[in-house]
């Protein structure tokens, strides 16, 4: 069955379908990951997107329900160079997924890097070029879309009971290997909807933002809950929970843009200047900043990509340490972050709180008691 790839702006690719029958909307971006292609379409950080993959061969070693990110797939569609099976095309034919192979990804990445992602329809089966053109421009573009009650938890639940530090995860769109890298970590787990109140938190020894789809602006009452948060109970943001603590401490966010997306992109840690090679997924980010706070810069654009507020015992990164998939550099943060919380506040905590002073402006006059 013939398929292909419209963009608003008029372009089209052409291949094959090797999924479901019919079309998706969704934003048009790629990932540049070599691996991992089942936990890129189940990670709800895909929500309302079709994803190109950059890698030549995708499916080639199968499919394990142990792999997923989450219940079900996220993405929108999948769009392939060459699409090996059976494993993998029946599942994504299973699961309703438009999935296209035989597209000349190398261009339509070149295309989406030199322009930007942009709204686009994938198509499996007959339809006409110029009507999908037509309604992709009618579609909602990314920019200001709140997505995370989408992807959500609707209710609380026990991920674990047992473990040396109860945490407590306020879910965005959070990935599954989040969750099984803090049980593994010694850590009793706790999931709440992105509607968490400050009260439903408070009693926990630490608390997990996590990742998830779409813009931060729009989730004011997010950042307000964040707000209210800090100082009080530790805080750790992973992605979407990353810009969250940024708009709650008086960063930026912006929307990339072609996103960062793939499990090679080199982060610079500016205590120790080591560079850790990170697993990223996000097309909003925060802006490049000189604050004291930002422990974490991107090589490739100089995107604040980690945070750090001893004063407030809250901290972030925009990659994702929990590596699913992707390289192993930044694994250790997860487990030193739970090795902190656990027990009663440890003597770097004490000392900050008698001895330092948070800085000027929106932090200091906000938190300094």
């Amino acid at each position: 069955m013939n398929g292909f790839v419209a963009l608003e702006d008029g372009s089209v690719f052409h291949g094959e379908s090797v999924g479901a029958e019919g079309f998706a909307f969704g934003e048009a971006v790629f990932t540049t990951a070599m691996t991992g292609y089942q936990e890129i379409v189940t990670d709800p950080s895909f929500a309302e997107q079709i994803v190109t993959f950059t890698a030549p061969m995708v499916g080639n070693y199968g499919v394990e329900p142990q792999r997923c990110e989450s219940a079900r797939p996220h993405s929108r569609a999948v769009v392939m160079r060459e699409a090996r099976g059976p494993a993998w095309t029946d599942w994504l034919f299973e699961h309703g997924i438009v999935a296209l192979s035989g597209i000349d990804t190398r261009a339509l990445t070149l295309h989406l890097r030199s322009r930007g992602a942009m709204r686009a329809m994938a198509v499996a089966g007959s339809a006409s070029v110029h009507e999908a053109v037509r309604v992709v421009k009618e579609q909602p573009a990314m920019a200001g879309r709140a997505l995370a009650a989408d992807v959500s938890t609707d209710a609380p639940y026990v991920f674990t009971d047992t473990g040396q530090a109860r945490v407590a995860v306020v879910d965005y769109g959070c990935k599954r290997s989040i969750l099984n890298r803090l049980a593994a970590a010694g850590a009793a787990v706790t999931v709440f909807p992105h509607t968490a109140r400050v009260r439903d938190l408070l009693g926990f020894d630490g608390i997990l933002l996590s990742n998830g789809p779409g813009d931060p602006e729009p989730l004011h009452d997010q950042v307000e809950t964040v707000r209210a948060l800090l100082g009080r109970v530790p805080i750790l943001g992973i992605c979407l929970g990353h810009q969250l603590l940024a708009l709650a401490t008086g960063h930026e966010t912006y929307k990339l843009p072609f996103g960062h997306r793939g499990a090679n992109h080199p982060v610079l840690d500016k205590r120790n200047d080591r560079v850790l090679v990170t697993s990223q997924n996000h097309g909003f980010a925060v802006k490049a900043s000189t604050a004291n706070e930002v422990t974490h810069v991107s090589l490739y654009d100089g995107t604040v990509e980690g945070l750090d507020f001893p004063w407030l015992r809250a901290r972030s990164v925009q990659f994702h340490p929990e590596a699913g998939p992707g390289p192993h550099d930044a694994w250790p943060l997860l487990e030193n972050w739970v090795g902190e919380v656990s027990g009663p506040p440890g003597r770097k905590w004490r000392r900050l709180a008698r001895d330092e002073t948070a800085p000027g402006g929106v932090l200091g006059d906000a938190h300094a008691a």
